[in-house]
């Protein structure tokens, strides 16, 4: 409310208390005159009296306590899961019910959000509009399909090695595997497409990936050998391989972009530890959006059990 504001609500509840002023019996009608309840013009006195005209100014509504209002150490939470990992607000109540215990809404964590002026993402957060929407879709069962792509590294500063990190995704249960490789070609690929055969709980049905140079002749024939049906996408289609590209952003936005930039060399080994401990992070304690704030194994071990149980 501006000061004009103020000033005209303080002068007109002056004139309606001078209207009473003079007789006692004059309130009822000075109310039913002005429209206005006996209970406010007798508060607008009491008020008047013990402050002046100052007393007939608007005052807050707000409730001077809020038992029910959300604890400073909860938005205190909210607020550094935000400014650091730029989480969302499903996300944001979803870490707090799984690591604190804490039950929130989502709806109260975006209000908190809008309050703290973090209502919006950062700029390469945003949603953006596509021409044409596709639809989602999503396998039945673990392995029914594999989306595998590479990820190019920035160059380490003062250095002119190049990283690759090989991902691999389950369609269903988004169990990822990873590796960092010092070259990206088919020698490479195919040991990695060894690695995730070894690695993942059940058996692969389908892999899919790009027209990479990486997953030609060499690795299709090898793929195969393996009783592997590797099919490709079409040319300039990566929303086709989008859980294994969406993946890679949040590598960028809660790996990269946090881990400890010293303490990283061109020591292929210690990198791929890091990248381990992100990878069992991801699969087995970080509440995945799309499977409605499951992790990745929580949901393997849901469709196992609805695979073995009597009625399936």
């Amino acid at each position: 409310m501006t000061k004009a504001e103020q000033a005209r609500i303080v002068a007109w509840r002056l004139k309606i208390l001078n209207w009473a002023k003079d007789e006692p019996r004059q309130v009822a009608r000075t109310c039913r005159y002005f429209g206005i309840s006996r209970t406010a013009f007798y508060r607008w006195k009491r008020r008047y009296e013990e402050h002046g005209a100052a007393g007939l100014a608007d005052r807050s509504r707000a409730p001077q306590t809020s038992p029910n209002a959300t604890k400073p150490a909860v938005v205190e939470k909210i607020v550094y899961l935000r400014q650091n990992y730029h989480f969302g607000a499903g996300r944001i109540a979803a870490y707090l019910q799984r690591y604190h215990q804490i039950s929130i809404a989502v709806s109260t964590v975006h209000r908190i959000l809008e309050r703290h002026g973090m209502g919006r993402l950062p700029a390469n957060q945003k949603h953006k509009a596509h021409s044409k929407r596709w639809k989602r879709y999503e396998k039945a069962r673990p392995g029914h399909r594999i989306q595998m792509d590479v990820k190019f590294l920035e160059r380490i500063p003062g250095s002119r090695k190049r990283l690759y990190q090989f991902t691999a995704i389950d369609d269903c249960t988004r169990i990822r595997i990873l590796k960092i490789y010092d070259a990206c070609n088919q020698k490479t690929a195919i040991q990695f497409l060894n690695d995730v055969r070894d690695r993942l709980p059940f058996r692969i049905h389908v892999l899919q990936t790009d027209n990479g140079a990486e997953f030609q002749s060499q690795f299709h024939w090898h793929a195969e050998s393996l009783d592997i049906q590797h099919v490709y996408i079409r040319p300039r289609t990566p929303r086709l391989n989008g859980k294994v590209e969406r993946s890679h952003r949040i590598d960028d936005e809660e790996f990269y972009q946090l881990i400890d930039q010293g303490g990283i060399s061109t020591d292929i080994h210690l990198f791929n530890k890091k990248l381990r401990e992100w990878e069992d992070y991801y699969n087995y304690d970080r509440p995945h959006g799309a499977l409605n704030g499951q992790t990745p194994y929580e949901r393997l071990v849901e469709k196992t059990r609805a695979e073995v149980s009597p009625g399936s």
